[in-house]
């Protein structure tokens, strides 16, 4: 009787396994596939047109989606994404690859979704189907159609007089420096800014601020938070190179503060900061003089200057 359980699990595990060698195939297509998907995006990032030609089989068509021009063929797709990479030297992409299917054993369908992603625009998302061929062992693309994935709110048009900020700053000196970093989020909605008060190698102070454009009230607004448990907000107002932002906030204690802080665009690596009209607590406080501020990258060593606080929302208005 054991012998008959043991044959008849035997076969079934010898049933099972030939199963498993016979769509070991198609998996393994998919994921070459997947891999060669993967390839191009990476041939696409470092412009290398002639790699990303590569991907596609001699007799290939790529419609262009922006002109919807169909291009055909290995060395004229080459020729496109060389002027394509010319045109915008910036662009990066991004693929997500939904699911593959099979039409036969050397025909694949691949849907997914495509970012594009230039520095000052709003990125470009669609959605595509590609037609892998397999040749001489390879997949190679056939056919790509695309279709523009539905529209995102974004309210980049309202910041992107802001752009010039994304970036780490710097401003101080060795002992006792600021360094900001401001980012956009996800669509280009908001701009994050973090900040970090370092006195003799020590954090002293740490915070984070969002910037974003306020549909109701028709404003650029800030709300920032510290690490001591300040908090508050600001209003945005555009003056020529200049920004003037109206801060309030609540200090640890509980005491009010507010200042009117001013941001004047220099160049793309350099602005000053300067705060006045200071109270806290319902006192009043000096003016912070203007000070500059550079882009990290553009500087070797932390520049000199008389304040240490330059970059700090006037959150819980400390004095010196």
């Amino acid at each position: 009787m054991k012998r008959v359980v043991f044959a008849a699990v035997f076969m079934a595990w010898s049933l099972t396994l030939a199963n498993a060698q016979e769509s070991d195939p198609r998996s393994a297509d998919e994921s070459a596939i997947r891999e060669a998907v993967a390839g191009y995006v990476e041939a696409f990032n470092r412009h290398d047109a002639q790699g990303l030609a590569a991907f596609w089989s001699p007799e290939a068509v790529y419609t262009n989606p922006t002109t919807d021009e169909q291009v055909v063929g290995r060395e004229a797709i080459e020729q496109q994404f060389k002027a394509i990479f010319e045109g915008s030297p910036d662009i990066q992409l991004e693929a997500a690859t939904d699911s593959v299917q099979f039409i036969s054993p050397n025909v694949a369908v691949e849907r997914g979704t495509a970012t594009l992603m230039r520095y000052d625009e709003l990125a470009e998302i669609s959605e595509y189907s590609a037609v892998h061929v397999k040749r001489e062992g390879q997949w190679l693309l056939d056919r790509v159609t695309e279709e523009q994935a539905p529209a995102v709110t974004s309210h980049y048009d309202q910041l992107k007089n802001l752009k010039w900020m994304i970036g780490t700053w710097v401003e101080g000196d060795s002992q006792n420096h600021v360094e900001t970093t401001c980012q956009w989020t996800k669509n280009r909605n908001f701009i994050t800014r973090s900040f970090t008060l370092v006195v003799r190698d020590r954090i002293e102070l740490a915070g984070m601020q969002i910037i974003g454009w306020d549909p109701a009230a028709q404003k650029i607004r800030s709300w920032v938070f510290d690490s001591d448990g300040g908090f508050g907000e600001g209003v945005w107002t555009h003056k020529g190179n200049q920004w003037h932002i109206q801060l309030t906030g609540v200090a640890p204690d509980g005491s009010p503060s507010s200042s009117v802080n001013i941001l004047t665009y220099l160049d793309n690596n350099t602005f000053t900061w300067q705060s006045i009209n200071r109270q806290a607590g319902g006192e009043l406080l000096p003016n912070i003089d203007e000070v500059v501020v550079v882009r990290q990258n553009m500087v070797e060593s932390v520049p000199e200057i008389s304040s240490a606080d330059g970059m700090l929302p006037d959150v819980n208005q400390r004095t010196r």
